[in-house]
């Protein structure tokens, strides 16, 4: 029985809504006059909703055994076949799948296309033994076959395909199986039967622009007598916008051009993401609807203005993006609404307004997906460092385009990747897309854009400086956690403002670590060539995540440094702000501020929240300065730390800032109380000197000046060897020591770099350190070390910026609060996959809590700027330049610390933050240490 038109179309709703595919037939509240386009989904509807089918893998894993798998999947994550990353073949591995399945006989009389979403690489298709038409090659794109005289309506049927994990075109191995990332085979998006009417609307494509002026190319099939097309635009809820309108068809016509021009409609923007829908109807000239559809679009303009910029909408944009694989550890390039809805999700939480699809086009739920969450999209044909033959290429270029041509988010198409195009396919995208998009090739200078990458700091500002649009689709690689945020600061300062910067693609969003069943579930990154990311394999925050959202929030401080190491006693209870959005008024933002107390060590992590309120969100326009004023009590100074956060109109956090009112003489003062009674007894050998005050005794070496040796009560504290200098020299001079009111002094004096060292050992247990050092020109580090066995150690609370590791080149991201984590042994990217990683240089160090397995050793600042290394962090195979110089000993007290270079970067390539410190001449600090059980 035939379905009614509502019926069908909650079946074609229900297929996009769960599978993302595709948007033809599917209406938002509307019931379409004409039979839809019906659809029945074979395998499930993504990675998350899968049906079983009949399978067998010929080689590797499980080879030759008869099993089922769910589809779509990639066969690997399966336990079948063998994992393999681009670059050697693996031909004689093929998997076979069979599935039965039934469909309507209420189709009878409408014309029946199987669509595969994609399969990797080469699809040899048969139905009831027949074949379904001629190989598919290409491992990313969606094909299909006219089944109709294929199938047995209303009976079981069966579908076979053999899907080899490499092609017989070597193009296609070429521009897909020898890139660099991970190769899998199997069926890895949906299939599924779509039915249309005999006469139908086979396709769309829609160019909308800004001005309103609407043109639809819509491709028609099966029209045996003159018909009408007829359309109508509305906005997503149902409302009409403007009337309906038509063109005459004639019998045996292909295609239909509409036209129309709608009254300043709302525009799509990354910032605002409105979306509008054309309803379209094939009828007859009697008026009887043959078939009718929806496509889903946006009205915007894109341009590359040669020698100036991109725009949208006639502003001048920047691109903030990362570079995207569809990546799971345990689903390979299967994926699923959830994942992209995540992946987007964090990008935009990183403030990121764009995303480029490398080296291959994503599913249409991700496009989707960028649509309506707002993201500005690079789709990309494969192809890296080499590229497809035209013969074989074009089909997949018209692939490409027809399937994702609607999509307002895209702004650019790429024909390959770094010499992975095939310049007689750069005219090919045009012929399927009305709006005549810039095609780029991602590495160099075509379509107006010089996309170069992996540029030095210099040329960086010699490109952003030149006549040619400048954006880099890949820049800063983020090989384990070199790049990405680190050096960004510098960067931005150049692509950000810069008149023919259109901004830039950070390489890459997560780390592409495969789980080996093979291995237990072992996370495999091949070596140093996959994990690249911002993200770790299962969406884990990394360091530079914090530092990007800070640099690419469109919400600035009107100044560097702003209240960053003074609170101004002057302050008026306003913020100045420079508004970095394209599009959107900061009124249009939520400003909120806290006073925040912290609490001292032993208590519970965090702080406590004083007071808070609103602020009036300030009237700043794209592009200027302005101030908000906060609402403070009278007794704001009494808190620790101020916080203010801002949020944008859908309620995601942009950027917050804490200042600490507090400083860290005060909570010295707080926490380190003279004692008042009792005293400190002193014993000296040839070798040393011993204080003890209470359970607490100190030892210090008459022959360096260094702490030898700590116990408290019968329990040892191996801290030791301290202070070092962390560079040059020091030779001891002199040494004494001396009774100091309740408390005992020993007093080293130094040739060198290090000049003097101060113990003091206090009635009451606490141990105070003065050092003094001279340095000048550049170095690494600037400071003091000691050596404490790592193995003890089992976590750490502090008051500092965190939770997060930094470098001298990547200080943004972290903020101050009481912070707490467990040791780890953390490899970024590379193993162990904890964080924040435990080891590495945290800035701003108030006081520290060391807990270890000989008690807990407290480190107590008496100046601000402290930055406290603790330990050496493990580093994964191979990280070329992505290194960062660590002091000797374990613990370092330091003024200066040492930048990170990337995979393709020294440290000397880099901008002015990844300079070395350049010492000033004298030094001075004071540290107290107490040592409890």
């Amino acid at each position: 029985m035939e379905l009614t038109r509502r019926q069908a179309l909650a079946i074609s709703a229900a297929g996009v809504a769960a599978a993302g595919w595709p948007t033809s037939g599917v209406a938002s509240g509307a019931v379409l006059p004409g039979p839809v386009t019906e659809t029945m989904l074979l395998t499930g509807a993504d990675a998350d909703h899968t049906v079983d089918w009949d399978f067998q893998v010929t080689a590797g894993r499980r080879a030759g055994e008869q099993a089922t798998i769910p589809t779509p999947s990639n066969w690997e994550c399966h336990g079948f076949g063998s994992y393999h990353y681009g670059g050697d073949l693996v031909p004689a591995e093929k998997g076979n799948y069979r599935h039965s399945f039934t469909p309507p006989s209420s189709w009878a009389g409408r014309r029946i296309f199987l669509v595969f979403e994609a399969a990797m690489t080469d699809a040899d298709v048969r139905v009831n033994g027949v074949s379904a038409g001629p190989v598919h090659q290409g491992g990313f794109y969606r094909f299909r076959y006219d089944v109709t005289a294929l199938l047995r309506l209303g009976e079981a049927n069966l579908l076979e395909a053999t899907v080899s994990k490499e092609s017989a075109d070597n193009s296609v191995n070429d521009a897909e199986r020898r890139g660099d990332f991970w190769n899998f085979g199997g069926i890895f998006r949906p299939v599924f039967l779509q039915a249309y009417p005999a006469a139908r609307i086979d396709r769309v494509a829609i160019d909308a622009r800004a001005d309103g002026t609407f043109t639809a190319q819509v491709a028609l099939a099966g029209v045996t007598a003159a018909a009408r097309v007829t359309a109508q635009l509305r906005r997503l809820d149902g409302t009409a916008v403007g009337g309906a309108f038509s063109v005459a068809v004639a019998s045996g016509a292909t295609g239909a051009t509409l036209t129309t021009t709608a009254t300043q409609p709302p525009l799509w923007t990354a910032e605002t993401p409105n979306l509008h829908q054309v309803e379209l109807t094939l009828a007859s000239t009697a008026g009887t609807p043959l078939h009718s559809t929806v496509e889903r679009f946006g009205f915007r303009t894109v341009e590359v203005r040669a020698g100036d910029g991109v725009y949208v909408n006639g502003k001048r944009i920047v691109l903030k993006g990362a570079n995207r694989h569809t990546f799971w550890p345990t689903s390979g390039r299967a994926s699923s609404p959830r994942l992209a809805r995540l992946d987007i999700g964090l990008m935009k939480d990183m403030n990121m307004n764009a995303v480029r699809m490398s080296h291959y086009p994503p599913d249409g739920f991700f496009l989707d997906l960028c649509d309506e969450l707002g993201l500005y999209v690079l789709d990309e044909l494969t192809g890296w460092q080499r590229d497809y033959d035209e013969g074989v290429g074009a089909p997949l270029v018209k692939a490409l385009v027809e399937r994702d041509v609607n999509h307002p988010s895209i702004l650019f198409w790429d024909n390959g990747n770094e010499g992975g195009w095939n310049t007689a396919l750069d005219d090919d995208f045009g012929l399927y897309d009305p709006q005549r998009r810039a095609v780029l090739h991602p590495w160099t200078t075509f379509g107006g854009v010089d996309t170069s990458h992996y540029q030095t700091y210099s040329s960086t500002a010699s490109k952003a400086a030149g006549t040619t649009v400048f954006m880099p689709t890949e820049f800063l690689h983020g090989l384990y956690d070199g790049g990405a945020g680190a050096g960004l600061n510098d960067y931005w300062k150049l692509m950000g403002g810069a008149q023919r910067s259109a901004g830039g693609f950070i390489w890459a969003l997560v780390d592409e670590s495969v789980a080996r069943d093979d291995r237990g579930g072992a996370l495999d990154t091949n070596g140093s060539r996959a994990p690249d990311g911002i993200l770790g394999p299962y969406r884990e925050k990394e360091g530079s995540f914090f530092t990007i959202k800070d640099i690419w929030s469109p919400v600035q401080l009107a100044s560097p440094g702003y209240y960053d190491s003074t609170f101004p006693a002057s302050f008026d209870k306003t913020v100045k702000l420079v508004n970095r959005y394209d599009f959107t008024n900061l009124r249009e933002c939520r400003f909120a501020w806290q006073l925040l107390a912290f609490p001292a060590p032993g208590a519970s992590p965090g702080h406590q929240v004083l007071s808070q309120g609103e602020a009036a969100a300030p009237d700043v326009a794209p592009g200027a300065t302005g101030a908000v004023t906060l609402g403070l009590p009278a007794d704001w100074t009494g808190a620790d730390a101020l916080r203010l956060s801002v949020t944008d109109r859908t309620g995601r956090d942009v950027t917050s800032w804490t200042w600490r009112i507090r400083k860290a003489p005060d909570f010295a003062a707080r926490l380190v109380k003279p004692a008042t009674t009792g005293g400190v007894t002193a014993a000296e050998t040839a070798a040393d000197v011993t204080l003890v005050a209470g359970a607490t005794r100190v030892t210090v070496s008459k022959s360096s000046g260094r702490l030898t040796g700590v116990r408290r009560g019968s329990t040892p504290v191996s801290l030791a060897n301290g202070p070092a200098p962390a560079g040059g020299t020091a030779t001891l001079t002199a040494f004494s020591h001396f009774r100091d009111g309740t408390g005992w002094v020993v007093q080293a004096d130094y040739s060198g770099d290090l000049t003097s060292v101060r113990w003091r050992l206090d009635a009451n247990g606490w141990l105070r350190l003065e050092y003094r050092y001279r340095a000048t020109g550049d170095h690494d580090h600037l400071g003091v070390n000691f050596d404490y066995p790592e193995g003890y150690v089992r976590g750490l609370t502090w008051l500092g910026d965190g939770p997060y590791r930094v470098y001298k080149n990547r200080l943004r991201g972290v903020s101050p609060d009481v912070w707490s984590k467990p040791y780890n042994n953390t490899a970024t990217g590379a193993s162990g996959f904890g964080y924040p990683e435990f080891k590495g240089y945290h800035a701003r160090t108030c006081w520290a809590v060391l807990d270890t397995t000989e008690g807990a050793v407290t480190v107590v600042a008496a100046e601000e700027g402290l930055f406290l290394r603790l330990f050496t962090p493990a580093v994964g195979p191979d990280p070329q330049n992505a290194v960062v110089t660590y002091p000797a000993g374990g613990i370092s007290l330091l003024d200066g610390i040492a930048p990170i270079g990337n995979k393709f970067h020294g440290v000397a390539s880099l901008g002015p933050e990844s300079r070395p410190n350049a010492a000033t001449g004298d030094y001075h600090r004071t540290v107290y240490f107490r040592f409890d059980a």
